[in-house]
């Protein structure tokens, strides 16, 4: 987030897209709750399926799914046509604005109407509302990025709220809610195809000789971009990949097209999962190494308002579980070890003296010896410690140890000096529904269940809440195809097929069906698509194409 999460108090107008937010993030949906309620903040909520947080919109804008540039380039041509943009924020802090005024030329409500289905006057409506804010906050979620043009939406976003002046301040900024509770952190620390800890790119020899000389291993740090999870399967399948070290993770599950990344897993030489229970990965594992829940190690969370928040061990790990990083320390030592034993015997066998490796060097004694390091080499966390998150969290960058943290960024200067303005064109999802596949599926999360459901579905209270997938589809799709509430129906893409329950409801929009992504006996990423979106490589899990078939009793 550009922002912090206690500013939502403090602005006048919320746009949510994307986002089931009181469901998804309930609590960040709490607080928005109450500004609407206490504060008569307005709301704005865009998204094709009447989430609750729609009970609550002063504005309900329902797009066909896919079709985000196209309402955003809409609501900056009407505030730039009727002259509600800010001139002074525009021309001093952005830049590429005439190429981008230029292409929303084409983007008048009605032809946004043609696209997206959104009326004309509901999007004159929400860009006056928004635009005559004095300070407005914009959230977005998956229902953003899972797209083939994800990239594409963030960037239109953030079009949006440079136009109007809304970053920099208390009170605004382009704000996004992260799916899992640390995936904040784990990008902090580097855990991306493309990066070192804190977002210092591995392609530039000024950042890799920092690493390298911090620590000081003989080791030339590589500065190649490595794979993104979406590139090892189909590079396993094509014999590039024989090896998978898997953490915490269940693509077994999670991922699109998944029979696609089962039969990849399947085909793997060697496979490592480190998990806190047996997964569904996990059973194609050659060797499973147990890891340590939240509440049985040390260490830190950052959320997505860049929060660095310690975490206690509450209590020890059960039997021969282990803290990630011990299991890596334990790893590191012996590859070291083995390194070792290999250049004595080649060393002796060239005549020349054995060159080791430093085995002290992975002896921690905790982590917040980690810690210490990464901030030592990351100018976002160096002003951070255990000794000072013990007192309260804080929020990067925090560049010293005396700077208090950062509530919000871009205050005077954007980190690459001038805002971009992108001018973007619309571009469909990559499947659309035909005679074949007339429905639209899209999946996301219930408020009872996590993900694959690895640890709620293990909560006897959660699980009787919701035991079972349950389809949604609209009343009159339901009505045509002679569907009630409780009927078992087939729901098929051209890759794959499950069987689930239906629940009728007008929560999802005419020609979509939703689903979850919690139920290992109903896989329904076995029907999801696996085109990805060219720069973040994230799969488009919010709209494919399938059909829906009535079950005999």
């Amino acid at each position: 987030m550009t922002n912090s999460v206690a500013e939502i108090e403090e602005t006048d107008v919320i746009l949510i897209t994307g986002s089931n937010t009181s469901e998804a993030h309930p609590i960040i949906g709490r607080m928005i709750k109450r500004a609407v309620d206490r504060r008569r903040a307005k709301l704005i909520v865009v998204d094709p399926r009447k989430v609750p947080m729609v009970s609550f919109a002063n504005i309900w804008l329902r797009p066909r799914p896919g079709t985000d540039v196209a309402w955003i380039n809409g609501l900056c041509h009407v505030i730039l046509e009727e002259g509600l943009w800010d001139r002074d924020f525009v021309t001093q802090r952005t830049e590429g604005f005439e190429a981008f005024r230029e292409s929303l030329k084409a983007f008048t409500p009605e032809y946004v109407e043609q696209l997206s289905g959104i009326p004309a006057e509901d999007l004159r409506r929400a860009a006056r509302l928004y635009a005559g804010a004095s300070k407005a906050m914009v959230f977005y979620a998956m229902g953003i990025t899972q797209h083939a043009h994800g990239t594409d939406n963030v960037k239109a976003l953030a079009n949006l709220v440079m136009l109007c002046g809304q970053v920099g301040r208390e009170g605004t900024g382009l704000n996004p809610l992260r799916g899992q509770n640390n995936v904040q952190g784990a990008c902090d620390m580097g855990a991306l195809p493309n990066v070192l800890p804190g977002y210092q790119p591995v392609t530039d020899e000024e950042v890799l000789a920092r690493f390298q000389a911090e620590w000081a291993t003989g080791v030339r740090l590589s500065n190649k971009v490595g794979m993104a999870v979406t590139d090892m399967f189909p590079a396993v399948l094509a014999g590039g990949l024989r090896a998978m070290y898997i953490v915490g993770e269940n693509p077994a599950l999670s991922d699109a097209n998944v029979s696609h990344v089962r039969e990849a897993l399947e085909a793997l030489d060697f496979l490592v999962v480190q998990d806190i229970f047996f997964t569904e990965t996990a059973a194609y594992a050659d060797v499973v190494l147990p890891g340590a829940c939240f509440a049985e190690k040390d260490g830190t969370f950052t959320n997505t308002e860049r929060r660095v928040q310690r975490v206690r061990k509450a209590i020890d790990p059960p039997g021969r579980a282990r803290a990630d990083w011990e299991i890596f320390c334990r790893l590191a030592k012996a590859f070291s070890q083995e390194i070792n034993k290999r250049s004595a015997v080649a060393a002796v066998a060239n005549g020349s003296a054995p060159r080791g490796r430093d085995l002290g060097y992975w002896d921690y004694g905790d982590p917040s010896e980690i810690f210490d390091e990464l901030a030592a080499v990351t100018p976002i966390y160096e002003g951070l410690s255990y000794k000072r998150l013990d007192r309260a969290g804080i929020q990067w960058p925090c560049p010293s140890r005396h700077h208090p943290g950062t509530p919000f960024l871009h205050k005077d200067r954007f980190a690459r000096g001038r805002g971009k303005f992108h001018a973007l064109t619309y571009q469909g999802p990559a499947e659309l529904p035909d005679a074949e596949y007339p429905f639209y599926l899209s999946t996301g999360r219930i408020r009872y269940h996590y993900h694959t459901g690895t640890m709620t579905r293990r909560c006897r209270g959660l699980d009787r809440l919701a035991p079972t997938e349950r389809i949604q589809m609209h009343p009159e799709d339901a009505d045509r195809l002679g569907i009630h509430t409780g009927d078992r129906v087939r729901v098929v893409s051209r890759r794959g097929q499950v069987e689930a329950e239906v629940l009728v409801s007008d929560n999802t929009a005419p020609g979509m069906v939703f689903a979850t992504f919690h139920f290992a006996e109903v896989p329904v990423n076995v029907l999801t698509s696996d085109a990805l979106d060219a720069v973040s490589k994230i799969p488009e899990f919010k709209v494919c194409a399938v059909r829906v078939e009535k079950l005999a009793a």
